[in-house]
């Protein structure tokens, strides 16, 4: 008889721990939905900020991509024109070049040729 009423303390003492669970763990739960009730709100907002600063993250990304390869068409062709332009310069230098040869000679000779046959006043 005293292991039955044993028993029975120790499934009274259950109970009571059990009720009391339930009473104070659905204030507790009832507190943490409401708090997350709050909370929803706020989430959404900042779920649709983050949203709209993807979308326009992509839409820089797309527009930088565009400018890049724009400067790299730009760079290519000023590329080319430079070259172009220095391969016509070496042209122009080397014919200069001669033609100031050519003088340079001419007048040696001329000078070596004609030295006395100028009237030099000064």
């Amino acid at each position: 008889q005293t292991k039955v009423t044993e028993e029975g303390e120790k499934e009274k003492d259950l109970y009571e721990k059990f009720m009391c669970y339930c009473k104070t763990g659905g204030s507790d739960l009832s507190a943490s939905i409401s708090g997350a009730d709050t909370k929803v709100p706020a989430l959404q907002s900042e779920i649709e900020s983050s949203t709209e600063k993807l979308t326009q993250s992509k839409a820089d990304l797309k527009q930088a991509q565009v400018d890049r390869s724009s400067a790299k068409a730009a760079m290519a062709e000023a590329t080319a024109l430079r070259e172009n332009e220095a391969k016509a310069y070496a042209t122009s230098k080397a014919e200069y070049d001669a033609n100031i040869g050519a003088i340079t000679k001419a007048v040696a000779a001329l000078e070596k040729g004609a030295t006395g046959s100028f009237l030099q006043t000064q």
